[in-house]
Parts: C-alpha cells; structure tokens; sequence
C-alpha cells in the first residue's frame, strides 16, 4: 500500500506526488466514510490550490457528498467551521510553509481536530483500492467564502481594546493575507503589513515565520513596539520584539504561561522544544511533556494528559478552549493584549544547532548502524548537558539532524559529525 499520509497530510510537488487525478481519488475515497454527507473545503494561495479543490469536490461530489467551499482561508478556519457546520470532514489545500511548487492535502474530523493515524491507513486503502464507480445520488457543491466571518467574528469578540502600538505584520502572502488586516486593524493603530497580498507564486518566499529576519528588519527600521509573522496557511506564528530578538514556539509558550490562566502544571512540547526552556518550567513547578514532531501529535497529547496550553518551536500554538489545531492569527490577537510578557522572558536557551540533508531514502538511513553508533556516543558525551534527536521529515524527504548543548561549540561539533556520516552514507548509495 503507498503511504501517502506524513506528519502533516499529504504533501508533495504540484504536477508530481500531488496531482489533480489524486485529488479526485482522494475525494473519492474520503466520501466512503462519510456520515451527514457533508464536507468543507479551503486553500491557501498557491496557483495549483483551486484547481486541486475542485478536483477533491469533483470526486466527493460525484460519490453523492455535498462539499461547502469557502475559497482562501487559514487552516484554523477550516477547523473552526467543520466542526460548526455539522460536517464530516474539513480539507485544507495547502502545504503549509512549503515552497510555492509544492501543494497537499491536510483533514480535519467532525470535531475539528487532525484526523489519527488510523483515520489515515483507513483513507490510504481506500485509495489503493480506487476504482471508478456510478452512483446514484450526485452531491451538491456550493462556494460560500463568507463563511469566514464566523471566524472573523469569533477572534474580534477577544480583542479587548484597541493597543496604541506600533505593529509589524507578515502574512508570507498566504492564507491569513485577508484576515488579518481585519484583525489587527481593529487591534492596534496603524498597523503595518509586509508580504500581505495573495500572490501564491511568493508564497513563504523570503517572507512569514520561514523567514522571520525580514520582518525583525521591518520591525526596526519602522520603529515598531512588536512584529508578528505566519507561514503560508496560518496555523503558525512566530514574533518579534522592538530590538529585533526573534520570538520561537518556546518564547510565547513562556509568554502564555506567565501571562494565562491556562497552563495549570503542565505544557506539551515536542522532541524540539528547548532544554532551557524546559528548564524554566520545572523552577515554575510546570512540567513539560514531549510529544514527536507534528502540531496533530501535540493537540492528541494535550487531550490525553488533559492539558490546555501546547505548541512546537517552529510556532504551532494551540490554546485549549480557543482552538484545536495550531492559529497564527489568534495566538497573535491574545498576545496583543498581553505584550508586557514580552520583557521578561527570563530563561537561558540552550544553544541548538539545526541541519536538514536532502536524502532518497531517509528511512533507509536512520536505520544505518554506522549512525545509530555515532548518536549513542554524543548522547553519552552530553550527558544531562545537551540532547541530540535525528529523525525523517514528515514532510520532505530530508533527514532532520538536532543537536543543543549548554556550549555552542560542542552542539556544532556534534551536528557537523552527524552531518558528515549522513553524507559519507549518501555516497555509498
């Protein structure tokens, strides 16, 4: 059976791994489990998104599902509204904070969370066993994009009073361009945009939480009190402060948790989140629990430990009560209100170094002996002072090296000796 499912839906490049003939099949597929007959579509601004939208609702469609296509939206917004308008299923278009050539397809469940692992091989099957058929009943599919104001709504009823800030902010000419100049336009004066229109083609391209230095850059040179940036489809956020210091996951996590009644004793990190900031939880009495790499393994994670605050350093942040799935743009308005936080971020970051190898076969490699042997010997050389994590991406075929010590130079010395034996396994392929 292909597996077509990663980390984060399927993904791949446009006209290549993701096709509008798989779109269709996929519609296809998903139709089979189906209950109120009822799906909702949305995308991002990639050029290749509204064909293969049309290509899901066309399979669903012709297999007697009603799809309900709300156009240009961030993912959280699809989350949102599955879940209020009754449907079985909610399908985002978009790959995320991938290059503008490459699109997918993420799904959420009736309940507005990212469907599970078992939802997924149940999908896959279907896939592989697709075989044209006749049905009876022919779906109905209606393009409503007005039912983003629900959302617009909900996120305007949490902003408190307008900040007298100056503020920067970075849309990666994605999904939140929209959105967001209602939102912060309410929130603050004069806010700035950058990157703020909806040309997929410059989609995350030197721009949003991928590149978080251009908008540190505008912040400064504006003079600007604060900056925020999302990544193509919204579920992401990272920030800025006046100095030009970027904010990671682990940095609005603190905020969150000095500044909100929702931490309680515990956060859900990942694999990722920081040793320092793990450390600064434990002298607050808070716990940190790790969950593998995946805003869908925090949220699983958060609602087994009965957790209400969780996210990832890449800037997935997911606030129990407020959203399911991680929401640039909320976590953006809520700390609009709360900016004070911002000046006493007071824990020390272990240095972490960060490599990605573009690989063939990155399963094939992380089970080499020669490389398991190497992350043995820098674990033992670490100790408690550092941590070392090398894993597949779940969503390129890229293996991910990690490697933070207390020391800087330790954390490059290790990840350059990973490095290099990834390397020297990539030649003797």
């Amino acid at each position: 059976m292909a597996n077509y499912f990663g980390t984060d839906g399927i993904r791949g490049i446009y006209g290549k791994t993701i096709t509008p003939s798989l779109a269709f099949k996929f519609g296809c597929a998903l139709a089979q489990f189906c209950k109120n007959k009822k799906v909702l579509i949305g995308r991002d601004t990639r050029p290749s998104g509204q064909l293969l939208a049309l290509s899901v609702a066309n399979g669903l469609c012709m297999c007697g599902i009603n799809v309900v296509d709300i156009g240009i939206a961030p993912t959280p917004v699809i989350s949102l509204l599955t879940e209020n308008l009754g449907c079985d299923y909610g399908i985002v278009i978009s790959a995320s904070h991938n290059p503008p050539e490459h699109n997918g397809i993420k799904v959420f469940d009736r309940d507005g969370y990212k469907i599970t692992e078992k939802e997924e091989n149940n999908i896959e099957s279907a896939l592989s066993l697709f075989t044209p058929a006749q049905h009876d009943r022919i779906g109905k599919y209606e393009y409503k994009p007005s039912l983003t104001r629900l959302y617009q709504h909900k996120l305007l009823s949490l902003i408190d009073k307008k900040q007298a800030l100056k503020i920067v902010i970075d849309c990666a000419n994605g999904a939140t361009y929209k959105l967001a100049k209602t939102i912060f336009k309410k929130a603050c004066n004069d806010p700035i945009f950058i990157n703020s229109t909806n040309c997929g083609t410059k989609i995350n391209e030197n721009c949003g939480a991928l590149h978080p230095e251009v908008l540190a850059q505008h912040v400064k040179s504006n003079n600007a009190d604060f900056g925020f940036c999302f990544d193509g489809d919204g579920d992401r956020m990272l920030a800025c402060n006046k100095d030009g210091e970027i904010l990671d996951g682990d940095d609005i996590l603190c905020m969150l948790s000095q500044n909100m009644s929702i931490c309680k004793n515990s956060i859900v990190g990942t694999v990722m989140t920081n040793k320092g900031f793990e450390n600064f939880l434990n002298k607050h009495h808070i716990s940190l629990l790790r969950a593998d790499v995946g805003d869908k393994y925090v949220s699983q994670m958060m609602r087994e430990k009965k957790v209400l605050l969780g996210g990832e350093p890449s800037g997935h942040i997911i606030i129990d009560g407020y959203s399911k799935t991680g929401d640039g743009l909320l976590v953006a308005a809520l700390l609009l209100q709360r900016l004070d936080s911002a000046k006493s971020l007071c824990y020390k970051k272990f240095p972490q170094i960060n490599i990605n190898i573009e690989v063939d076969d990155k399963y094939r490699l992380l089970n080499s002996d020669a490389l398991a042997k190497e992350i043995l010997t820098i674990q033992s050389e670490f100790k408690n002072k550092g941590r070392v994590l090398v894993r597949a991406s779940g969503t390129e075929q890229k293996i991910r090296v990690m490697c933070e010590h207390i020391s800087h130079n330790k954390a490059v010395s290790a990840a350059n000796r990973l490095e290099k034996i990834i390397n020297t396994l990539l030649k003797k392929q």
